[in-house]
């Protein structure tokens, strides 16, 4: 018989290793609309990020138009939840948020985390925390951004996050027969 692989997305409080890094698997590249709509959304209003022509007298961007710092922060984030918080319950406390390179329109960013420190919840006792340092890569290997991140994390005995996939009323899939 077959073996059926459960629908499960990320990691659970034993799984992480103090020390281990995770290279997160994820690239994205930054268009022209993703700059401009995050800008609009968050209400942004330094021509930096949308005036071109303005953009021309900034000496720290040769010219350019940069992206936005928290659209920077965000994609980072983003492309590192599918391993260090896909299963948190709780974001506990960001820390030392470095802007370390400028991000550019059609640079590609990419994320990776190391765990460094991991203990039991004191409150809870089916959930751990788990504080890692993150840090966003252009693709060059610039380091554009990095802070550190405490998560709450459950144990796997608590449930949480599994067993969520609907069993179907028709019965299992099969193989189509020949």
């Amino acid at each position: 018989m077959a073996t059926v692989h459960p629908a499960q997305l990320g990691l659970f409080f034993a799984d992480y290793v103090v020390g281990d890094t995770y290279q997160h698997p994820f690239g994205r590249t930054i268009s022209e609309a993703d700059s401009t709509w995050f800008t609009l959304l968050t209400c942004n209003t330094n021509q930096n990020h949308f005036n071109a022509d303005l953009a021309q007298s900034n000496p720290i961007t040769g010219g350019r138009v940069i992206i936005n710092s928290g659209l920077t922060v965000a994609l980072v984030l983003g492309l590192s939840v599918i391993d260090m918080s896909q299963n948190a319950v709780a974001n506990l406390g960001w820390t030392d948020i470095r802007l370390t390179h400028p991000l550019y329109v059609g640079d590609t960013v990419y994320a990776e985390s190391i765990c460094i420190d991991k203990r039991e919840s004191s409150s809870r006792p089916n959930m751990g925390i788990i504080t890692m340092r993150t840090r966003g890569l252009n693709q060059d290997g610039d380091e554009i951004v990095s802070w550190n991140r405490s998560v709450m994390i459950p144990k796997k005995e608590a449930g949480i996050g599994q067993d969520y996939f609907p069993v179907a009323k028709t019965g299992p899939l099969t193989m189509p027969e020949a």
